[in-house]
């Protein structure tokens, strides 16, 4: 009688997240650098932290800053 107490129940069960592999999860990361490298020429491309010189990529995105809120004037 006491075996069928110390029997795991669903509550008290531990459950664990399934394992994901890189073949899975590259699409996702890859997604996520160009998001990031798109954000970056959007809102920090100007000034000294400019990877292009002049105002190119700036005039390129002026619209798009303006549209997602980046201050550039």
């Amino acid at each position: 009688m006491h075996d069928a107490v110390h029997a795991q129940s669903p509550l008290t069960e531990r459950l664990y997240p399934p394992a994901i592999s890189l073949r899975e999860i590259w699409p996702y990361a890859l997604l996520a650098v160009v998001l990031l490298v798109q954000l970056y020429f959007v809102g920090a491309d100007e000034g000294a932290t400019s990877l292009v010189p002049g105002h190119y990529v700036h005039e390129f995105v002026h619209d798009g800053r303006h549209l997602l809120g980046f201050p550039c004037h």
